[in-house]
């Protein structure tokens, strides 16, 4: 039985809506560093002061600036014995504050001389100065960074506390380059992702293939729309609700959404474009709801050229940073090249008619 649209198709609104009713966020978990990059730290610990002391940041002499003032090679400072020789990360002895080069002290004479002055603080790393104490290892609702992850090591951390949402992704036979972009997009982002194989494109394969027993999100990939061979929708009512099937959303008209028990399912279509736009205007806001992510940053500039936009559908432009301004690459209908060259995206309501050239504009970057 081949797949309909209805007369009119949901607003993206009610569809998001839907979806996010019920949906609370997970409980943090502890994550190995090595796999808690791009997870939303939650819970994270305070760090100690690192390090705990004055330490030498380079190999030299180890000497109090205060006793050097006035030496130079013209006019060498007898010291009555000899400074102490410190290593890069050897902790500082008392009463030294910096770290002169092994060439400003001559050693040959009699006694030690100092051919230089020092200045306090030169060559040593302050107690601290790394990491002040109390410092959080990770922002609570932002994505855990490269840094992060170097201050936890740092500190001595092994563990992050995170939520990383679990998300299973079936591939409808067809569509599976539009899947592992979207895998690979998600395993950015530091969610999970498991990727299934529907053994062929009708329903009762599809079906088989959905399974909620260990996952917080389901995408089904290709099969939504209305060709003789699309039966994703389908298979989503014989296991579980559909809550609509044709959003009013552009790229992106022929996808639905379900419920699994409370697990919310997204039916992403086979085309990239169509999948990549769901994925921005449906599926973020349920993973940044399931891992308690602060609100996604937006960069304000003006519009190069204007968007224009039909009311009743929202439209997502893609758009490119050009000189201090956001130039339109695509709207309605996206080329690959043009997802390539994005640098961010604009979500149009489905009330407005577009943007004019010059009106500064919000927009989502692209891959954060």
């Amino acid at each position: 039985m081949t797949q309909r649209l209805p007369p009119s198709l949901t607003p993206l609104d009610t569809a998001l809506a839907a979806l996010l009713s019920g949906l609370e966020p997970l409980a943090p978990v502890e994550l190995p560093l090595s796999e808690a990059a791009g997870c939303i730290a939650a819970g994270t610990p305070l760090l100690a002061a690192h390090p705990y002391h004055d330490i030498a940041a380079a190999d030299g002499w180890a000497l109090c600036a205060n006793d050097l003032v006035g030496a130079s090679s013209y006019s060498p400072l007898p010291l009555t014995r000899a400074p102490a020789w410190v290593e890069a990360g050897d902790p500082m002895p008392d009463g030294c504050d910096c770290v002169l080069d092994a060439d400003a002290i001559d050693p040959s004479g009699p006694l030690v001389q100092v051919l230089a002055e020092g200045v306090p603080g030169h060559g040593v790393r302050r107690g601290g100065s790394d990491i002040a104490a109390r410092t959080p290892a990770g922002a609570e609702g932002q994505p855990v960074v490269a840094a992060d992850l170097l201050l936890a090591r740092v500190a001595g951390l092994d563990k992050l506390g995170v939520r990383r949402p679990r998300l299973s992704i079936v591939n409808v036979p067809g569509a599976t380059a539009t899947m592992h972009m979207i895998a690979a997009i998600a395993g950015a982002a530091g969610v999970d992702v498991k990727t299934y194989e529907a053994g062929a494109r009708d329903a009762v394969s599809i079906a088989d293939a959905l399974d909620i027993s260990s996952c917080d999100l389901i995408l089904t990939v290709g099969g939504s729309g209305v060709g003789r061979g699309d039966a994703a929708v389908a298979a989503l009512a014989q296991r579980g609700h559909v809550i609509a099937h044709g959003l009013a959303l552009q790229p992106g008209r022929t996808a639905a959404v379900a419920k699994l028990g409370k697990v919310p399912v997204v039916a992403l279509p086979g085309s990239p474009d169509h999948a990549l736009a769901v994925w921005l205007a449906l599926v973020l806001p349920l993973i940044d709801r399931l891992s308690l992510r602060r609100p996604r940053r937006q960069v304000s500039l003006p519009l190069a050229r204007k968007i224009a936009s039909s009311v009743g559908i929202a439209e997502i432009a893609l758009l490119a940073r050009e000189h201090h301004g956001w130039t339109p690459l695509a709207v309605g209908e996206w080329p690959l090249q043009a997802i390539a060259g994005a640098d961010a995206w604009l979500l149009i309501p489905d009330s407005h008619e577009g943007f004019a050239a010059g009106v500064p504009v919000d927009a989502y970057l692209m891959w954060e």
